[in-house]
């Protein structure tokens, strides 16, 4: 699996912080990432204050970050240090806990993504018999949300998904998890009555606590050990479906970006812009790719336009 360790602290930062209500003045992380400067604005402007983000290279705060390095990998591996159960044991678990009428052979879990009410995406990961099952994730794009509403946001995911699969005659899933509290578990459910599908197994599982709601029992949350293997279950998947959404969301931010950038490069069309995104990966890494790397993908005419471009603007 492709890991960005740059990607993943700024992932991480944007999970901590953009949807809590503190918000530190300082922030130390182990290396900069590209959208630092991004998300130290609107930090600011969410706390109304000032607020840096650093990495440090050397000193005592380095140290520190040193320091929390090994204690995270600690709690890390006490945390993971359980017997992994059979798929089926699995399955016999996660119903039993949830009180499910039937095993939940295939989980569907939703998380939606965005910055500041822009962008807004979802995404749809799936856990099957055991597995995550990658060729039936999806992504969506949300279209009739205006503003800031993750709600709204899930009502409108969950109901393009489920109308699909009702006017398809495709079966639903044993379980359908949506990333976030009391709030995205009734606007999901909300979705699911309007189509006809209250009896529908849903479930969600909150950030900060960790608790798992299930739908009809909201008001006893099920709260597990942290060493247990259904709830590393249950962490894993919203954990897959909340860095799908965030892949997802930044590759859209980035392809708007470079499409903005080159505009007014000559020759260069929305094919070229996409085809650059698909091979470097973001617009900084397409700026620094030396000319003989972009003659090799997009040819050398064009490869000499955009590399004089950037020229230009760098002149500028």
């Amino acid at each position: 699996m492709y890991f960005e360790p740059a990607e993943f602290v700024a992932a991480l930062l944007k999970q901590c912080y953009l949807d809590q209500q503190y918000v530190p003045g300082s922030v130390h992380v182990p290396l900069d990432f590209e959208d630092r400067e991004l998300l130290e604005k609107v930090l600011s402007e969410k706390r109304g204050r000032k607020v840096e983000i650093h990495a440090p290279q050397r000193g005592q705060k380095k140290a520190m970050l040193a320091l929390a390095e090994t204690n995270a990998r600690h709690l890390f591996d006490q945390r993971f240090r359980v017997m992994k159960p059979t798929a089926p044991a699995m399955l016999a678990a996660l119903q039993e806990i949830l009180g499910l009428e039937q095993p939940p052979r295939r989980i569907e879990c939703f998380d939606v993504s965005h910055i500041q009410g822009t962008d807004k995406v979802a995404s749809l990961v799936v856990w099957e018999a055991g597995r995550m099952k990658k060729a039936d994730y999806r992504k969506f794009i949300i279209r009739e949300v205006e503003g800031n509403d993750d709600f709204a946001s899930m009502r409108e995911v969950i109901t393009r998904r489920y109308s699909r699969l009702k006017d398809e005659g495709r079966p639903m899933p044993g379980l359908v998890l949506v990333d976030g509290g009391l709030g995205q578990l009734h606007a999901a459910a909300e979705a699911l009555e309007a189509l006809g599908l209250a009896d529908q197994p849903l479930a969600s599982i909150a950030k900060r606590e960790e608790w798992i709601y299930v739908y009809g029992q909201e008001e006893e949350p099920i709260v597990l050990d942290r060493f247990s293997p259904v709830l590393h279950l249950v962490q894993s998947v919203r954990d897959e479906a909340h860095r799908f959404a965030i892949t997802f969301h930044r590759s859209r931010r980035d392809a708007a970006r470079l499409s903005s950038e080159l505009e007014q490069a000559p020759g260069i069309g929305p094919k070229t812009v996409r085809k650059l995104l698909e091979h470097f990966g973001s617009a900084e890494r397409v700026r620094q790719a030396p000319e003989d790397e972009l003659a090799k993908l997009i040819g050398p005419a064009a490869a000499r336009r955009l590399t004089g471009f950037y020229q230009t603007q760098r002149g500028n």
